[in-house]
């Protein structure tokens, strides 16, 4: 996805139809894009809002990962959003 710096995107995670809940998302670049408002309903359906920073161009990684409730060890990562955030062309 190409989005703008200063651009918010409204993840909506549907619920998972195997045994495994969401259970966190996270940003391989949070000083470029940062995940907040990280919620999980109850019918497990998961939401975070992704804010880009305001002037910055780059790349990052949205991974949001999923657990069995009922097992030990680690979430896995199971979903994967490219990101890229294009700055306007400068004046001149």
């Amino acid at each position: 996805m190409c989005v703008r710096p200063g651009t918010v995107v409204t993840l909506v995670l549907r619920p998972r139809t195997d045994d495994k809940r969401w259970t966190a998302v996270r940003s391989s670049a949070p000083a470029l894009v940062v995940v907040s408002g990280w919620r999980l309903d109850s019918d497990g359906t998961a939401h975070a809002s992704l804010r880009c920073a305001g002037a910055r161009g780059g790349a990052a990684g949205i991974t949001a990962q999923a657990k069995a409730p009922d097992v030990a060890g680690a979430a896995r990562g199971v979903f994967l959003l490219e990101m890229t955030v294009t700055p306007y062309p400068g004046q001149g």
